[in-house]
């Protein structure tokens, strides 16, 4: 095997695993996104409806994985930090959002590790 065959194979070999870790990566996404719909509808405040909870999804778009509110978008940012009411007051603050997303960086990093390592 000369010089030039044993770049290229070189290459390929990297290619290859390239690929793997790529697919691995959007997998351990993917999962994450999922779970972490689950937890915000399990974690969210209700109300009258339940409309709210429920209109959490995951949609894929440009290669990254977005979750999102389909259904009560507006409100996310209102429950979450709280807002100023009509007659002056403040409604209370409902933290439901932060918690999943630092759990979901926690295990996306962990998720992420693993499928490098495993390589």
């Amino acid at each position: 095997m000369d010089s030039n065959q044993f770049v290229q194979e070189i290459n390929r070999q990297l290619a290859m695993y390239a690929n793997i870790v790529d697919e691995e990566i959007d997998e351990v996404a993917r999962k994450v996104a999922e779970e972490s719909v689950q937890k915000l509808k399990q974690t969210s405040p209700v109300g009258k409806t339940g409309k709210y909870a429920k209109g959490w999804k995951v949609k894929k778009q440009n290669g990254a994985y977005i979750i999102h509110n389909a259904t009560s978008y507006q409100l996310t940012h209102l429950l979450e930090h709280g807002h100023t009411l009509r007659n002056g007051g403040r409604s209370k603050a409902m933290p439901h959002i932060k918690p999943v997303e630092e759990q979901a960086i926690k295990d996306f990093e962990k998720g992420l590790i693993k499928a490098v390592e495993n390589r």
